[in-house]
């Protein structure tokens, strides 16, 4: 099946599939007793195609103030790949600002798009792919003072020619274990089903960390969790997020740190370094249906 007829088919199916979510993994014994040697899991938390340039309940800033204050852990720091040239997010003065309060709240910066449009990396040909690097770095150099060095790309779609050209800017790939689904790719803001969504995926990623799998960093695993910060119903329901994380990894069996989320930016960075891809070739799952849409497709 080719790109685009695989294109047409996520977007007829993305709704229904929404509604057919898995019930979690099964708590096999084997599996409880090999977590019993594995460290504590932290939630690395990440926000895509902010910061939001709305003048109007601004859901890039709701997000900052439930990071926080909230009743599970204030002080969290997250991790927010930025659209730098966006006229509906960093390419506007209230984006600008609201990335400069990111950078000023102990936040991290990573690159997703200098572009106009939220636009696949792969669609842009070698001149443009460089020209925008360049402008990414540089926009966010201007307000955190250094080039980012984490990319998330756009779609989570790569391959070898925009994973070299992102190395050659000093970028780092990191992709995601859990994804809420709530990116407004195809006019879905709802998520009805957050709760079993994510106990579902994090089912999924405890088998991973029982069979050693993902890298231990300072003591922890990091889980690395996705969220879009231009959606109002992510903004409106943030605190919930972080207890239905909380709760997924009780229900799963899974042991969190004591502080279940990042609160220090230097630790944040080691950690997100940590997860990302050491070249294009590495085998990667992404939750639902991008795995299937972009894993299996030739470079």
């Amino acid at each position: 099946m080719n790109k685009i007829a695989k294109s047409l088919l996520v977007v007829l199916l993305a709704n229904g599939l929404s509604g057919c979510i898995g019930p979690p993994i099964e708590l096999t014994a084997q599996t409880e007793q090999r977590l019993r040697v594995q460290p504590p899991i932290r939630f690395l938390l990440t926000f895509d195609d902010g910061p939001s340039a709305s003048p109007f309940w601004n859901p890039s800033l709701d997000v900052l103030d439930a990071l926080a204050d909230n009743p599970v852990q204030p002080g969290i720091k997250a991790l927010f790949f930025v659209q730098t040239r966006a006229p509906r997010a960093g390419g506007s003065d209230i984006g600008r600002s609201v990335l400069q309060r990111e950078q000023r709240e102990g936040h991290v910066l990573g690159f997703h798009t200098a572009t106009h449009w939220h636009t696949n990396h792969r669609s842009l040909d070698p001149d443009e792919l460089e020209l925008s690097l360049a402008h990414g770095a540089a926009d966010i150099a201007a307000v955190t003072g250094a080039p980012p060095t984490l990319v998330r790309p756009p779609f989570w779609s790569y391959d070898q020619r925009t994973f070299a050209a992102y190395q050659r800017h000093g970028m780092h790939v990191l992709l995601t274990d859990l994804s809420a689904n709530d990116g407004k790719v195809w006019g879905i803001t709802l998520s009805p089903r957050r709760r079993i969504n994510l106990l579902r995926q994090l089912s999924e990623v405890r088998e991973r960390i029982a069979a050693g799998q993902l890298p231990v960093v300072d003591g922890v695993i990091p889980v690395v969790v996705t969220f879009h910060d231009l959606n109002r119903y992510t903004a409106r329901h943030a605190r919930e997020y972080l207890q239905i994380l909380i709760d997924s990894a009780q229900a799963t069996g899974l042991k969190t740190y004591a502080k279940p989320f990042y609160d220090d930016r230097q630790a944040l960075e080691r950690a997100a370094m940590a997860r990302t891809l050491k070249d294009a070739t590495q085998s990667v799952r992404l939750p639902g249906l991008w795995d299937w849409l972009w894993k299996r497709d030739p470079d």
